[in-house]
């Protein structure tokens, strides 16, 4: 696949390329993001595939304006203030999804909140504009690379992986946005970036700092252990009871009282935009019927399926709060 490289005058184009479920690189005032309409969960994990990422980490869904991004999230009076100092510009709130909200849960990896923000660059403004919802878009460079502040970079990283690079000139602040986490009880800053902690704070008083410990809130903005089911999950699974609830990958195994196909096909691809879907599936329904277990069947440890197999080992994990202390 050759990467096409679009000038600020193929808005159009690109908006149809990402409608399409193609992967566009453009640039914001921070760095290059790699973005893919953020409800569609195919093109959600096709950004993993690309990256070489190798957990399911939240992705930040960029928004043309605050308006359009409370439609996602649950709006708070210190969201608005901050919105409306900061935005657009290098700030990523992180707050509760909206009830019936239809970004992909593999953009949010499972979890109630979301990270929003509203970029200060025209040229993302118009292509966020013109598509019109979310657009998920964590760095446009390989996992473990250094974050893109040109066209060139991202290119030199990803051509020929992605359908196309917005060229937006050079990123203007050329660091990642700040991370404010609104969905506690506090604010709490996971990562710090293009809006000082001194300027949040002048506007909002104390901001707490995380603690950074394994299970504290990671950038860009949610738990290290990610979302845990109520039910617990048993990994590669061989044999399935009558009393538990099948993650299936391939044939589903036999016996169990309910199944959720993550892969007909053992496509990894597909199963990984299916995966967050599908244990929340299994937990509902099966919290509903009574069944104890979710059995998860074996998914290959290569490619996504290193992403998939960390979250599944997550998700089998007991589930803890910030401080550490079991909470299920």
């Amino acid at each position: 696949m050759m990467t096409e490289r679009l000038t600020p005058n193929d808005i159009a184009h690109a908006a149809a390329l990402l409608r399409a479920g193609s992967l566009i690189a453009f640039g914001t005032e921070t760095v290059y993001g790699l973005g893919a309409d953020a409800c569609n969960a195919d093109a959600v994990a096709a950004i993993y595939a690309a990256k070489g990422r190798p957990s399911f980490n939240p992705l930040i869904c960029h928004f043309a304006d605050a308006q359009m991004a409370f439609r996602y999230v649950t709006r708070t009076p210190l969201a608005e203030k901050l919105a409306a100092k900061f935005w657009p510009g290098p700030l990523t709130l992180v707050l509760p999804r909206a009830k019936n909200c239809p970004v992909s849960q593999l953009a949010g990896a499972g979890l109630p909140a979301l990270a929003v923000r509203v970029p200060g660059h025209h040229t993302a403004l118009k292509l966020l504009t013109e598509f019109g919802g979310p657009v998920a878009a964590p760095s446009a460079n390989r996992s473990g690379r250094m974050s893109p502040t040109s066209a060139a970079h991202v290119l030199s990283e990803l051509d020929g992986r992605i359908a196309a690079v917005l060229d937006s000139g050079p990123c203007a602040v050329g660091l990642e946005s700040t991370v404010l986490d609104l969905s506690g009880p506090l604010p709490v800053i996971l990562r710090p970036g293009g809006v000082s902690v001194e300027a949040l704070e002048a506007e909002i008083g104390p901001i707490q700092r995380a603690s950074g410990d394994s299970n504290a809130p990671a950038s860009p903005g949610m738990l290290l252990s990610h979302y845990a089911p109520t039910l617990p999950v048993r990994l590669n699974a061989t044999s399935a009871a009558a009393d538990e609830a099948l993650l299936a990958f391939g044939p589903p195994l036999p016996g169990a009282a309910l199944v959720f196909q993550l892969s007909e096909t053992q496509n990894l691809r597909q199963a990984a935009a299916r995966l967050f879907e599908g244990l929340h599936v299994l937990d509902a329904e099966g919290a509903k019927r009574g069944l104890t277990h979710i059995a998860a069947m074996h998914v290959p440890n290569h490619g996504l399926g290193l992403a998939i197999n960390d979250r599944l080992t997550r998700a089998a994990s007991p589930r803890h709060d910030i401080s550490g202390k079991n909470i299920i």
